[in-house]
């Protein structure tokens, strides 16, 4: 697990193949198995493949989204607020079980923030999506998980650069 850790990085090129289907449901299989608070499970997966949608969710925040249009996938992460106080957390849990699971299938992933976040013309990210989706009204966007084959190599990190002072034990 360490070693997954140590590898996964986010991935911001993607080559032009599709991800397999049964990798995908891997992925898909093992995120509804994430954990949330009182076993709620708020959360709501909208994966987008069409790769009209994925251009037009690489334009919700400007430079900072532009990697979803050479994504294979999109998977959106939503979460009933009403359902729970915290489906932020649970939503960014569910978020990086698929991007580890993602990784160990040798797919690379990035995370896009939409959650507090704006288009560049003012308009929330949030709104943005549900209006391009049809994501109903009582959902919150957490983020957007760009999804497909690396094409690009980053390194891995190292335990010697680890910022172990921001380990406390007993007492701050």
């Amino acid at each position: 697990m360490l070693n997954l850790y140590k590898t996964r990085r986010s991935i911001r090129k993607f080559q032009d193949k599709a991800i397999e289907q049964d990798k995908m449901e891997e992925i898909l299989k093992g995120a509804l198995m994430a954990p949330s608070s009182k076993g709620l499970r708020p959360w709501e997966l909208l994966v987008v493949t069409d790769g009209e949608l994925l251009q037009k969710l690489s334009e919700s925040r400007g430079p900072a989204s532009k990697l979803i249009s050479g994504a294979a996938a999109g998977i959106v992460v939503l979460a009933d607020a009403k359902c729970s106080d915290v489906w932020t957390e649970d939503a960014s849990i569910i978020a990086i079980m698929i991007q580890l699971s993602a990784h160990s299938l040798g797919l690379g992933s990035c995370w896009v923030q939409v959650r507090e976040r704006l288009t560049p013309q003012g308009e929330t990210v949030d709104s943005y999506i549900k209006n391009l989706l049809g994501v109903p009204a009582k959902y919150k966007t957490e983020c957007i998980l760009a999804l497909g084959y690396p094409a690009e190599e980053k390194e891995s990190h190292k335990e010697a650069d680890l910022p172990l002072k921001k380990i406390h034990f007993n007492a701050f």
